[in-house]
């Protein structure tokens, strides 16, 4: 490259790396200016060119400076061209055509492992990650994600490695598991922050309020979303923004602050943006506004917001996830069901629920919208039989608004057939899983439910009660028809009360304990629930759940109080553990919490009577059984790891895990955390044991201890008994001073020994007795010494035959071989290759001080062909020699490396008259896809679901991987 052009590539790059998109295109568009630029800079300048322009959402601008994609016969370096190609899906997809977009990028893909690149792989494969979640194929999308993870880490990619952590951070949400989407997003905010990529932290900030707010911390969601759209503002992309303010709009909706919601959406409509994902952001924004009109019960207005959001997804979502699709389907149901049009809403819901592919949460969430409008109508008995069959489905340990949902259902089944009792406990349990998720508007129909019922009862006070509380929801909604039933039902109660009692009647007892026994799902809905039943149940002046951490109390729960009273409630129950208590006071232990003993505690106005007493204690004994419970269902569950579920994070910086072998080398490391057994592993020389060894102590609860590597090679018996076990002074000639041992300096941490097989047979016993008693006697001591320590050993030796030879003690090798791992040969895990090489060349060259280094084709074709005699280790000195002799910003051509390789390439040459030894991988993967399509669709008689549910793939996978492997039959289906 020209040297001009070079310096400004160079800094357009670095624009790049911190998301400053028009730095780099001013630059870059410079460079293309520049006279006599050969074609394969060009295509280097314009596909960096083209990602600038994606940065400012320019989509016009990047097709320009891309150009036509390239010809078959184009002549350029693979790498190149495989940026040119992957510039090409990213344009594809970002107009919305994610079949396209795969074709290229997989063009893409098979040019980068051409050419043995690992950035260019990785980001070939997070593309195409992106693609399949377009049209929504999460095992492919993870499998995608796994790859790039590899190869990223490889090529020290930190801001493209935050975006994969983030993107499947995104994708652990959308199956429900928030807790792991937490922690990958974490990771990504880390890595983007140490790429000081401000665009890429704006969007994981972005991420991490959805997930605060779907396991409903909301305020940690709000502050999340506000950060990402400042950074947004400050760094991001249009369509960043966009999506930006409509998380935030989504939350503030979700915390009952219409308004402001509203005000942050329609700033999302202000933003343009030409390319798909803000289509599809408007989309979500119009769905948003759809659910405030329908709150509001301005139902025009919320039909209008439909039809716009379904205009936006490109009626209902052709080219983008159906996730979208399903949401609209269970809102228009529920519109219909507003606006009175009763047999509309029940097919439009009871056909979403039988719907080819709709996730688990939307049918259920449409079957309740079914079954409301079945009671709507009367039809009691059929709304009964079809909540039956929603209780199987439903999770209530998940703390979802449709577990809150069902129960009010089922408590207006309930009052209908003179169930009042168990009707007001599911009210009023509703009532409390909507209040703990912050859900005000469904807590206001709980509410309204529960005023309703108490009315019918002639329960006045309690009836108002409930109906206020009600009113001040809808009114802070700004929920006219709702708010409108409200203070209909409190015109229409009584003026006096009749009498009549709802809530814990004579025999209540046994709805008190399943309502307490349902609410065993989650420690804050028990405490909620069982400070209520208490209340209610002992007719109690206040109730108060509290924890005593140390000299402190901290409240958990409490009912007929306010929190200033409960915390004083809670000191004077404290106090009454030493001093005698008031009659009107009761305090009874309900187990422990992890800051300490939990308790009940309620008072009264009046002298508390033998039978309030024994209920209170009975209720205090079921919900201790409750939070025991809790506690076990939280206990976490050992899953074993499948290949798609590995973890994306590398066990140790080179730690490269591509190849099937090595992965299952790291899912055993995996397996082996939190133990302390001893290890052995085997391998050649130099294919990286020591570095598994490392990874196993990393992995383990011995992590912040001490490593310490013992070679069993470097010493003679007498040496080694000293060295391993220790020693006294004056216990041979030349001991003048104690000395620990290795065994007793890496005290609570792992000893490594390296060459066990050639420890010698004199010390074998001594090292077996401490495996087996934890003991050692050090030389010149009379008394063993207990000490902990982990053991891990390696070893290149076949101990077998060494045993047989009388070489190795056999007991010896039976207690080391408690766990044995293998490390493969690198020349049978050749497609690390790649990726271990470009590891080592940015090792040696930041510590060598020699800036861009690079590796030619002609030496990565050689590398990946070497048979590699000394493993991983020779593959490193290999490089680190090349880097040490070639100049800052040389190549390392074969001719430059040591004689074993440069003569092993000369020989190449020579046997194979100059044609390409090279074979490609990724041509037999596909080679082997298309059959197995092929063979599956035959046996399946052509048909395309059962073919996909054999082969573990979505139909909209299989029909892309169809187009793409030119299976005859593919192009039909699009």
């Amino acid at each position: 490259m020209l040297a001009a052009v070079s310096e400004l590539y160079d800094r357009a790059v670095e624009a790049l790396a911190h998301g400053h998109g028009a730095e780099a295109s001013s630059l870059l568009v410079r460079a293309l200016r520049q006279p006599g630029l050969p074609r394969e800079d060009q295509i280097r300048v314009r596909a960096a060119l083209a990602e600038a322009w994606l940065l400012q959402d320019d989509l016009r601008q990047a097709t320009e400076a891309l150009g036509r994609p390239p010809e078959a016969r184009e002549r350029a370096d693979p790498a190149r061209l495989s940026d040119l190609w992957r510039m090409h899906g990213r344009v594809a997809a970002a107009r919305g055509e994610p079949s396209r977009g795969v074709a290229f990028l997989t063009k893409a893909l098979r040019l980068a492992e051409r050419a043995h690149d690992s950035r260019s792989i990785g980001l070939s494969h997070y593309e195409l990650a992106l693609c399949y979640r377009q049209v929504g194929d999460p095992p492919i999308v993870r499998e995608h994600l796994t790859s790039a993870a590899s190869a990223l880490h490889a090529a020290g990619d930190r801001r493209h490695l935050a975006m994969v952590h983030s993107l499947s951070g995104v994708a652990l949400a959308q199956e429900g598991r928030l807790d792991e989407a937490l922690v990958a997003m974490r990771h990504a905010e880390r890595l983007a922050v140490a790429a000081q990529a401000g665009d890429v932290l704006a969007t994981i900030f972005g991420n991490q309020a959805n997930v605060a707010s779907m396991q409903h911390r909301h305020e940690e969601a709000m502050a999340l979303a506000e950060r990402s759209v400042e950074l947004q503002q400050e760094s991001g992309t249009p369509h960043g923004l966009g999506v930006a303010l409509a998380s935030l709009g989504q939350i503030y909706v979700r915390i009952g602050n219409l308004t402001r919601a509203e005000e942050t959406l329609n700033r999302a409509l202000d933003v343009r943006s030409p390319l798909q994902f803000m289509r599809e952001t408007t989309g979500a924004v119009f769905d948003t506004l759809a659910q405030i009109h329908l709150i509001r019960g301005q139902h025009e207005e919320a039909g209008r917001a439909l039809e716009r959001a379904k205009e936006a997804y490109g009626e209902y979502g052709a080219q983008t996830s159906r996730w979208y699709h399903w949401g609209l389907r269970v809102l228009e149901a529920r519109l219909a069901l507003r606006r009175g049009h009763l047999s509309t809403a029940l097919a439009m819901a009871s056909d979403t629920t039988t719907m080819e592919g709709i996730p688990a949460a939307y049918s259920i969430l449409a079957e309740l919208t079914a079954i409301e409008t079945l009671l709507t109508s009367g039809a009691y008995q059929e709304s009964q039989e079809r909540l039956a069959g929603v209780a199987k489905r439903i999770q209530p340990g998940t703390m979802s608004g449709t577990w809150g949902e069902f129960l009010r259902l089922r408590g207006r089944i309930r009052a209908a057939g003179a169930r009042e009792t168990d009707a007001y406990h599911d009210f009023g349990q509703s009532v409390s899983i909507f209040e703990l998720l912050g859900e005000k508007y469904q807590a206001g129909l709980s509410y309204l439910e529960l005023g309703r019922l108490a009315g019918s009862a002639g329960a006045r006070s309690r009836a108002t009660r409930y109906l206020n509380d009600a009113r001040t929801l809808f009114a802070s909604l700004g929920a006219v028809p709702q708010l409108a039933e409200t203070v209909a039902a409190l015109a229409d109660l009584p003026t006096a009360g009749t009498g009549g009692y709802v809530g814990v009647q004579v025999d209540g007892d046994d709805a008190l304990i399943r309502r307490i026994v349902d609410a065993a799902v989650m420690p804050a809905l028990l405490a909620r629930e069982g400070a209520t039943a208490i209340f209610e149940g002992c007719d109690a002046q206040s109730t108060v759940l509290f924890v005593q951490a140390g000299r402190q109390s901290r409240v958990l729960a409490f009912s007929g109080a306010d929190a200033d009273d409960a915390q004083r409630l809670a000191a004077a129950a404290l106090r009454s553990l030493t001093v005698p208590s008031p009659s009107a006071l009761l305090v009874e232990p309900i187990g422990n919490d992890l800051a300490g003993p939990r308790y009940a505690v309620m008072s009264s106005t009046r002298p508390i009577s033998a039978t309030v007493n024994q209920r209170f204690r009975m209720l205090s004994a079921v919900l201790r059984q409750g939070f025991d419970l809790c506690e076990a269902r939280e206990r976490p569950v050992e899953v074993a790891t499948t290949v798609m579920e590995r973890q994306l994070e590398p066990l140790l910086p080179g730690f490269i895990c591509v190849s099937a072998a090595m992965q299952r080398v790291a899912d055993q490391i995996g397996h082996l955390q939190n133990n302390d057994l001893t290890v052995l592993v085997t391998g050649e020389s130099g294919t990286g044991k020591d570095l598994v060894a490392r990874a196993i102590h990393a992995g383990s609860l011995r992590s912040g201890r001490m490593f310490l590597p013992y070679n069993c090679t470097s010493a003679t018996r007498e040496l080694a008994d000293s060295q391993l076990f220790g020693h006294r002074r004056g216990s041979f000639t030349g001991a003048v001073a104690d000395q620990p041992g290795v065994l007793r300096t890496a005290v609570g941490g792992t000893l490594f020994l390296d060459e066990v097989g050639d420890l010698p047979l004199d010390v074998q016993p001594k090292l077996l007795r401490f495996l087996e008693q934890g003991e050692v006697l050090p030389v010149g001591e009379t008394r063993p010494q207990k000490i902990d320590v982990r053991v891990v050993a390696a070893t290149n030796a076949d101990l077998e035959q060494r045993v047989s030879e009388g070489k190795f003690r056999e007991d010896l090798f039976y207690r080391l071989s408690v766990i044995r791992i293998h490390v493969p040969p690198l020349r049978e895990r050749r497609e690390e290759i790649p990726h271990l090489s470009t590891f080592f060349l940015r090792e040696a060259s930041d510590r060598l001080g020699k800036p861009g280094v690079r590796l030619s084709p002609e030496t990565l074709d050689l590398f990946d062909s070497f048979p590699w005699p000394g493993n991983v280790r020779q593959l490193r000195n290999e490089i680190q020699r090349a880097v040490a002799l070639a100049p800052s910003g040389g190549t390392i051509a074969p001719g430059t490396l040591s004689p074993a390789l440069s003569g092993a390439a000369e020989g190449d040459r020579l046997m194979s008259g100059g044609r390409d030894r090279r074979t490609s991988l990724a041509a037999a993967v596909e080679k082997l896809e298309r059959e197995m399509i092929e063979q599956a669709l035959d046996r399946a008689g052509g048909n395309v679901s059962e073919t996909a549910r054999v082969l573990g793939l979505t139909r909209r996978g299989l029909y892309l991987k169809m187009e793409r492997l030119g299976v005859a039959g593919a192009r039909q289906a699009f």
